[in-house]
């Protein structure tokens, strides 16, 4: 870990933005503010960033919805500040991906040794935001364009794919590095009410390998993760 990560505070709180800010200032850190969503995305836009100290409610949006924006497409470290008591609110900020959480009001100690544990823990290679534009991925022969959402096959053949199966693609290998749990996949997965308690997960997975796996039977991309979810097995690489 390095003294000079850059961190990002994002809350619409001036008051403690700007103590947590200058603490961690003084604490050599470089530290990046935002009053809400569409600041913290204009910010990430020309700025590369360590980790995120987001806030669970903002004015103009949920915190959760955007974690979840966040890991959809990138592996920056995020802690969640919350107000709220209810343990359900810490949970699905895990699942989704948050690194850690802290609940308002707390000692700013704290908050640092929470700050140093997760930049410590997180590699360097994959604590940045992608700030270069992505519109493709390629593995194993297999091209996923993200912008028309088309899939292809190292033939030249598109192969087609229903908009759930091609949310469970795109989130699995802009993930490949860290197996998914099914209550990250469902959180990442929009148009329904996707739970994690039944196999709607497992039947999706089933169906998006018989259409990418040489044998389904015994997939080589998508992985089974016993006790946690799956992980996408093959080497990828992101174009522009």
């Amino acid at each position: 870990m390095s003294a000079s990560a850059v961190i990002l505070v994002v809350d619409d709180d001036e008051r403690l933005r700007r103590t947590v800010s200058n603490y961690l200032r003084a604490e050599s850190f470089q530290v990046l503010e935002s009053g809400t969503g569409e600041q913290m995305r204009k910010c990430l836009a020309s700025e590369t960033v360590d980790l995120i100290i987001l806030d669970l409610m903002l004015p103009d949006e949920s915190g959760l919805n955007l974690a979840r924006e966040l890991r959809a497409r990138s592996d920056v470290a995020i802690i969640m500040l919350t107000g709220k008591v209810e343990t359900v609110d810490r949970i699905v900020g895990l699942e989704i991906g948050a690194d850690d959480y802290v609940t308002k009001p707390f000692d700013h100690r704290e908050l640092l040794a929470r700050v140093r544990t997760v930049l410590r823990r997180a590699p360097k290679s994959r604590r940045q935001t992608n700030t270069v534009p992505v519109s493709g991925v390629r593995f194993e022969g297999w091209v996923l364009d993200l912008v028309t959402q088309e899939l292809n096959s190292a033939e030249g053949q598109v192969v087609h794919l229903t908009s759930h199966q091609y949310q469970l693609l795109a989130s699995l290998v802009t993930h490949a590095d860290r197996p998914l749990s099914r209550s990250e996949i469902s959180n990442l997965l929009a148009g329904r009410d996707w739970s994690p308690l039944n196999r709607s997960v497992d039947v999706l997975v089933s169906k998006l390998r018989k259409k990418i796996e040489k044998d389904p039977k015994s997939p080589k991309l998508i992985k089974t993760v016993r006790g946690v979810g799956y992980k996408f097995a093959a080497r990828v690489e992101f174009t522009g």
